[in-house]
Protein backbone atom coordinates (compact mmCIF):
# COMPACT_ATOMS: atom_id res chain seq x y z
CA UNK A 1 0.00 0.00 0.00
CA UNK A 2 2.81 2.51 -0.83
CA UNK A 3 1.95 3.76 -3.84
CA UNK A 4 -0.80 5.31 -2.05
CA UNK A 5 -1.99 8.74 -1.07
CA UNK A 6 -3.89 10.69 1.81
CA UNK A 7 -4.37 14.33 0.73
CA UNK A 8 -6.63 16.36 3.52
CA UNK A 9 -7.66 19.61 3.20
CA UNK A 10 -7.37 21.82 6.28
CA UNK A 11 -10.37 24.09 7.03
CA UNK A 12 -13.41 22.20 8.30
CA UNK A 13 -11.35 18.77 8.12
CA UNK A 14 -8.33 19.21 10.41
CA UNK A 15 -10.36 21.06 12.54
CA UNK A 16 -13.75 23.33 12.49
CA UNK A 17 -11.71 26.25 11.79
CA UNK A 18 -13.83 28.75 9.85
CA UNK A 19 -16.45 29.69 12.36
CA UNK A 20 -14.16 30.10 15.94
CA UNK A 21 -10.92 30.88 13.71
CA UNK A 22 -10.96 32.34 10.55
CA UNK A 23 -14.53 34.68 11.17
CA UNK A 24 -13.26 35.52 14.96
CA UNK A 25 -9.82 36.43 13.44
CA UNK A 26 -11.47 38.47 10.00
CA UNK A 27 -13.33 40.48 12.79
CA UNK A 28 -10.99 41.34 15.02
CA UNK A 29 -8.48 42.63 12.24
CA UNK A 30 -11.50 44.60 10.95
CA UNK A 31 -11.86 45.77 14.47
CA UNK A 32 -8.17 46.67 15.30
CA UNK A 33 -8.17 48.69 11.75
CA UNK A 34 -10.61 50.60 11.96
CA UNK A 35 -13.29 49.13 9.34
CA UNK A 36 -16.70 50.11 9.56
CA UNK A 37 -18.03 46.58 9.76
CA UNK A 38 -17.81 42.80 11.23
CA UNK A 39 -19.09 39.54 9.43
CA UNK A 40 -21.97 37.89 11.46
CA UNK A 41 -22.05 33.83 11.50
CA UNK A 42 -24.66 33.59 9.40
CA UNK A 43 -23.41 36.16 6.90
CA UNK A 44 -20.22 34.48 6.78
CA UNK A 45 -21.13 31.06 5.47
CA UNK A 46 -22.23 32.30 2.25
CA UNK A 47 -18.87 33.46 1.74
CA UNK A 48 -17.16 30.31 2.03
CA UNK A 49 -18.26 29.60 -1.49
CA UNK A 50 -15.57 31.77 -2.12
CA UNK A 51 -11.76 29.87 -1.76
CA UNK A 52 -9.29 31.73 -0.30
CA UNK A 53 -9.30 34.62 2.39
CA UNK A 54 -8.10 37.41 0.18
CA UNK A 55 -10.56 36.72 -2.11
CA UNK A 56 -13.16 36.33 0.07
CA UNK A 57 -12.78 39.65 1.32
CA UNK A 58 -12.20 41.77 -2.15
CA UNK A 59 -15.24 40.03 -2.97
CA UNK A 60 -17.13 41.49 -0.34
CA UNK A 61 -15.75 45.06 -0.82
CA UNK A 62 -16.35 45.22 -4.55
CA UNK A 63 -19.99 44.35 -3.76
CA UNK A 64 -19.52 46.79 -0.83
CA UNK A 65 -17.79 50.33 -2.38
CA UNK A 66 -19.01 51.83 0.70
CA UNK A 67 -18.17 49.84 3.60
CA UNK A 68 -14.21 50.82 2.40
CA UNK A 69 -12.49 53.22 4.60
CA UNK A 70 -12.01 56.96 3.10
CA UNK A 71 -9.15 57.82 1.48
CA UNK A 72 -8.10 54.15 0.32
CA UNK A 73 -8.66 53.52 -2.99
CA UNK A 74 -5.97 50.96 -3.71
CA UNK A 75 -8.23 47.97 -3.28
CA UNK A 76 -5.21 45.33 -3.47
CA UNK A 77 -3.10 46.97 -0.76
CA UNK A 78 -6.61 47.30 1.77
CA UNK A 79 -6.80 43.52 0.70
CA UNK A 80 -3.22 42.65 1.96
CA UNK A 81 -2.74 44.88 5.00
CA UNK A 82 -6.19 43.47 6.30
CA UNK A 83 -5.37 39.81 5.29
CA UNK A 84 -1.71 39.92 6.83
CA UNK A 85 -2.87 41.09 9.96
CA UNK A 86 -6.20 38.65 10.11
CA UNK A 87 -3.54 36.03 9.47
CA UNK A 88 -1.20 36.94 12.56
CA UNK A 89 -4.59 37.04 14.82
CA UNK A 90 -5.63 33.36 12.90
CA UNK A 91 -2.06 31.80 14.05
CA UNK A 92 -2.05 32.79 17.52
CA UNK A 93 -5.42 32.06 18.10
CA UNK A 94 -4.19 28.01 17.00
CA UNK A 95 -1.17 28.71 18.91
CA UNK A 96 -3.66 29.25 21.71
CA UNK A 97 -4.96 25.72 21.09
CA UNK A 98 -8.80 27.01 21.16
CA UNK A 99 -9.38 24.97 17.81
CA UNK A 100 -8.96 20.97 18.82
CA UNK A 101 -8.52 18.36 16.00
CA UNK A 102 -11.94 17.02 14.53
CA UNK A 103 -12.23 13.32 15.31
CA UNK A 104 -10.28 10.54 14.00
CA UNK A 105 -8.44 12.96 12.27
CA UNK A 106 -4.62 12.39 14.15
CA UNK A 107 -5.60 8.89 14.05
CA UNK A 108 -5.61 8.18 10.61
CA UNK A 109 -2.96 10.74 9.47
CA UNK A 110 -0.85 8.04 11.96
CA UNK A 111 -2.22 5.36 10.66
CA UNK A 112 -1.64 6.28 6.60
CA UNK A 113 1.93 7.69 7.72
CA UNK A 114 2.52 4.35 9.55
CA UNK A 115 2.00 2.20 6.37
CA UNK A 116 4.00 4.14 4.27
CA UNK A 117 1.13 6.39 2.46
CA UNK A 118 2.13 9.36 1.32
CA UNK A 119 0.48 12.49 3.08
CA UNK A 120 0.00 15.80 2.35
CA UNK A 121 -2.50 19.10 3.04
CA UNK A 122 -3.96 21.02 0.21
CA UNK A 123 -5.87 24.45 1.02
CA UNK A 124 -6.55 27.33 -0.25
CA UNK A 125 -5.64 29.15 3.06
CA UNK A 126 -2.60 30.93 3.93
CA UNK A 127 0.49 28.76 3.81
CA UNK A 128 1.07 29.66 7.63
CA UNK A 129 -2.03 29.41 8.87
CA UNK A 130 -2.40 25.70 7.42
CA UNK A 131 0.94 24.85 9.37
CA UNK A 132 0.10 26.30 12.43
CA UNK A 133 -3.12 24.41 12.23
CA UNK A 134 -1.36 21.13 11.06
CA UNK A 135 1.43 21.33 14.33
CA UNK A 136 -1.70 22.23 16.71
CA UNK A 137 -3.88 19.12 15.83
CA UNK A 138 -0.83 16.80 15.13
CA UNK A 139 2.09 17.89 16.73
CA UNK A 140 5.57 18.40 15.74
CA UNK A 141 7.12 14.87 15.34
CA UNK A 142 3.93 13.53 13.13
CA UNK A 143 3.60 16.98 11.20
CA UNK A 144 7.39 15.87 9.76
CA UNK A 145 6.53 13.42 8.91
CA UNK A 146 4.14 14.02 6.00
CA UNK A 147 5.40 14.53 2.39
CA UNK A 148 4.03 17.54 1.57
CA UNK A 149 1.76 20.92 2.12
CA UNK A 150 0.26 22.98 -0.74
CA UNK A 151 -1.54 26.35 0.48
CA UNK A 152 -2.25 29.66 -0.25
CA UNK A 153 -1.35 31.38 -3.25
CA UNK A 154 0.59 28.04 -4.83
CA UNK A 155 -2.02 28.10 -7.45
CA UNK A 156 -3.62 31.16 -9.31
CA UNK A 157 -7.19 29.76 -9.31
CA UNK A 158 -9.01 28.68 -6.04
CA UNK A 159 -11.26 25.92 -5.50
CA UNK A 160 -13.52 25.13 -6.75
CA UNK A 161 -11.13 25.06 -9.49
CA UNK A 162 -9.10 21.81 -9.33
CA UNK A 163 -5.50 23.74 -9.55
CA UNK A 164 -4.27 22.60 -6.17
CA UNK A 165 -5.24 19.16 -6.46
CA UNK A 166 -3.86 18.37 -9.85
CA UNK A 167 -0.39 20.20 -8.65
CA UNK A 168 -0.58 18.11 -5.51
CA UNK A 169 -1.15 14.89 -7.67
CA UNK A 170 1.72 15.90 -10.08
CA UNK A 171 4.42 16.61 -7.21
CA UNK A 172 3.25 13.74 -5.47
CA UNK A 173 4.00 11.74 -8.57
CA UNK A 174 0.74 9.97 -7.84
CA UNK A 175 -2.47 9.05 -10.79
CA UNK A 176 -5.38 10.13 -9.65
CA UNK A 177 -6.46 6.06 -8.69
CA UNK A 178 -3.85 6.11 -5.78
CA UNK A 179 -5.12 9.36 -4.15
CA UNK A 180 -7.88 9.61 -1.50
CA UNK A 181 -8.93 13.18 -0.24
CA UNK A 182 -10.41 14.19 2.46
CA UNK A 183 -12.61 17.72 1.84
CA UNK A 184 -15.61 19.17 4.02
CA UNK A 185 -17.77 21.26 2.06
CA UNK A 186 -19.10 21.68 -1.38
CA UNK A 187 -16.42 23.87 -2.79
CA UNK A 188 -13.68 21.69 -1.98
CA UNK A 189 -15.52 18.15 -2.72
CA UNK A 190 -15.92 19.83 -6.34
CA UNK A 191 -12.81 21.02 -6.40
CA UNK A 192 -11.41 17.33 -6.05
CA UNK A 193 -14.15 15.83 -8.09
CA UNK A 194 -12.91 18.11 -11.02
CA UNK A 195 -9.30 16.64 -10.53
CA UNK A 196 -10.62 13.24 -11.04
CA UNK A 197 -9.93 12.45 -7.14
CA UNK A 198 -11.57 10.00 -4.65
CA UNK A 199 -12.77 11.86 -2.05
CA UNK A 200 -14.23 11.24 1.75
CA UNK A 201 -16.39 14.07 2.79
CA UNK A 202 -16.51 15.15 6.52
CA UNK A 203 -19.61 17.82 6.95
CA UNK A 204 -17.99 20.71 8.75
CA UNK A 205 -19.94 23.41 10.30
CA UNK A 206 -21.08 25.44 7.49
CA UNK A 207 -21.49 22.73 4.96
CA UNK A 208 -24.24 21.08 6.58
CA UNK A 209 -26.75 21.52 3.35
CA UNK A 210 -23.90 21.16 1.04
CA UNK A 211 -24.31 18.35 -1.75
CA UNK A 212 -21.53 16.36 -2.79
CA UNK A 213 -22.47 14.54 -5.89
CA UNK A 214 -19.37 12.81 -6.90
CA UNK A 215 -18.30 11.71 -3.38
CA UNK A 216 -17.51 7.86 -2.86
CA UNK A 217 -18.92 8.52 0.96
CA UNK A 218 -20.25 11.41 2.96
CA UNK A 219 -20.33 11.06 7.01
CA UNK A 220 -19.98 13.36 9.82
CA UNK A 221 -16.65 12.61 11.46
CA UNK A 222 -14.10 10.00 11.22
CA UNK A 223 -15.38 9.02 14.31
CA UNK A 224 -13.26 7.58 17.09
CA UNK A 225 -13.05 3.95 19.05
CA UNK A 226 -16.14 4.55 21.23
CA UNK A 227 -17.30 7.81 19.21
CA UNK A 228 -18.37 6.38 15.93
CA UNK A 229 -19.16 8.33 12.69
CA UNK A 230 -22.83 8.68 11.18
CA UNK A 231 -22.82 7.89 7.75
CA UNK A 232 -24.81 11.31 6.08
CA UNK A 233 -25.59 10.71 3.08
CA UNK A 234 -26.04 6.72 1.30
CA UNK A 235 -22.91 5.60 -0.43
CA UNK A 236 -19.71 3.71 -0.08
CA UNK A 237 -19.77 2.66 4.14
CA UNK A 238 -15.96 3.24 4.61
CA UNK A 239 -16.72 2.93 8.68
CA UNK A 240 -14.85 -0.37 9.93
CA UNK A 241 -17.39 -2.89 12.31
CA UNK A 242 -17.04 -0.65 15.34
CA UNK A 243 -18.38 2.37 13.33
CA UNK A 244 -15.26 4.78 12.39
CA UNK A 245 -13.18 5.26 9.44
CA UNK A 246 -9.94 3.49 9.38
CA UNK A 247 -7.55 3.48 6.69
CA UNK A 248 -8.82 0.55 5.21
CA UNK A 249 -12.12 2.33 5.10
CA UNK A 250 -10.22 5.02 3.12
CA UNK A 251 -8.87 1.75 0.64
CA UNK A 252 -12.51 0.84 0.26
CA UNK A 253 -12.76 4.52 -1.11
CA UNK A 254 -10.01 4.54 -3.29
CA UNK A 255 -10.90 1.38 -5.07
CA UNK A 256 -14.64 1.50 -5.75
CA UNK A 257 -15.43 5.53 -5.29
CA UNK A 258 -16.99 6.90 -8.26
CA UNK A 259 -15.23 9.89 -9.47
Amino acid sequence: MRDRALVLDCDGVLAETEKDGHLVAFNRAFEQLGLPFRWSVEEYGPMLRIGGGKERLRAYLEAHPERRPAGRRDLDALVREVHKLKSEIYVELVRSGSLPARPGIPRVIGEALDAGWQVACASTSATASVEAVLRSVLGEPQRARMTAVFAGDVVKAKKPAPDVYLLTAKELGRKPSEIVVIEDSQVGAAAAAAAQLTHVVTVSYYAADDSFPAAASVVDSLGDPGAPAVTVRAGIDVRNPQGFVDLDGLETALQRGAR
